[in-house]
């Protein structure tokens, strides 16, 4: 398997750097090479805040070895390598841009253009499978859930399914959209995936990183990539599926003050939150459109224009 710079045969191990071209930034990279064929893809830091994913990536770079896998993980610890550096949050630095907004990408477009093309060009064309592992961001505490996409290929959709089932979170959400995000293009191009959605705020613990590695071990393990005595491959818990989930944006600047905290459930109609004045006047109270639970939500006393406040599954 040829990767960049790097030439990685069965048996080996290999870590460096995959070149975006165009911009010039470069994305760390480590490739573990078993015996087999089928190869899945591992990535953290699309958004550079989301520090639970980065480090587990991190430390499952280290320790998995080419005698534990049959096929090949490519590791991707920090796609938003530039944010990182300058603490940019969600966007990457040099043009402002939400890289899970922007797949498929452009050679000719800006920074994250030129970020989310490489990965499609040079990483979704030899992955059979796609993990992608998110955090709340800097400014948002979250329920711990996984996403998979529905409207695709029956298989894929059952795989991606599968591969959540084996998350350990309560909840899961089928995503509507094919477009915008890396796992959600993945799947329209094919690609089984799942994006696993742990901690928050701008901070990482020891046994958020180790749940976070146990997903991608028995992922791999439910996917025959890693040796089934590495670890168990079957399903958790139980879990809820929300087939419908709802994105609220601020329709305006202000101080933002929500009701409830993630996993809490409510009604039509509740009062989700409020955005108040800097005279604690209220400007806007966001209402439940449906019966649902909280995601995850703005927990800042500052809440941007256009900006998120809060997101919900509806009830099915």
């Amino acid at each position: 398997m040829k990767l960049g710079t790097l030439e990685i045969h069965r048996g080996e191990k290999k870590s460096g750097y995959l070149k975006v071209k165009g911009c010039g930034l470069e994305l760390p990279v480590t490739v573990i090479r078993g015996e087999g064929k089928r190869t899945a893809l591992v990535t953290a830091g699309i958004h550079s805040a989301e520090y639970v994913g980065i480090q587990a990536a991190v430390e499952l770079a280290q320790e998995l070895c080419p005698e534990q896998v049959k096929g090949t993980v490519i590791i991707v610890p920090l796609v938003n390598v530039s944010g990182f550096a300058h603490r940019t949050m969600s966007v990457v630095y040099e043009d402002g841009k939400n890289l899970n907004r922007e797949f498929p990408g452009a050679a000719e477009g800006t920074a994250a253009d030129q970020i989310c093309h490489t990965i499609t060009a040079e990483l979704f064309s030899k992955a059979d499978y796609y993990i992608d592992l998110h955090s709340g961001d800097g400014y948002e505490e979250m329920q711990n859930y996984a996403y998979y996409v529905g409207p695709v290929e029956e298989a894929v959709r059952e795989t991606s399914f599968q591969m959540a089932r084996r998350v350990d979170a309560e909840y899961l959400v089928e995503s509507r959209h094919t477009t915008g995000g890396a796992y959600n293009y993945a799947s329209s191009m094919g690609i089984p995936s799942v994006l696993i959605e742990r901690g928050g705020l701008g901070a990482w613990s020891r046994e958020e990183v180790d749940l976070d590695k146990k997903d991608v071990r028995r992922i791999l393990a439910y996917l025959k990539i890693l040796n089934p005595e590495e670890e168990e491959s079957g399903p958790v818990r139980t879990q809820l599926v929300f087939q419908e989930a709802v994105y609220e944006n601020a329709p305006e600047g202000g101080l933002w003050y929500p009701v409830f905290r993630p996993g809490d459930f409510f009604k039509k109609g509740a009062v989700l939150g409020e955005i108040r004045d800097y005279f604690g006047n209220v400007l806007y109270e966001c209402r439940a459109r449906a019966d649902g639970m909280i995601l995850y939500q703005t927990v800042s006393l500052a809440v941007v224009k256009g900006g998120p406040m809060t997101a919900y599954g509806v009830m099915p």
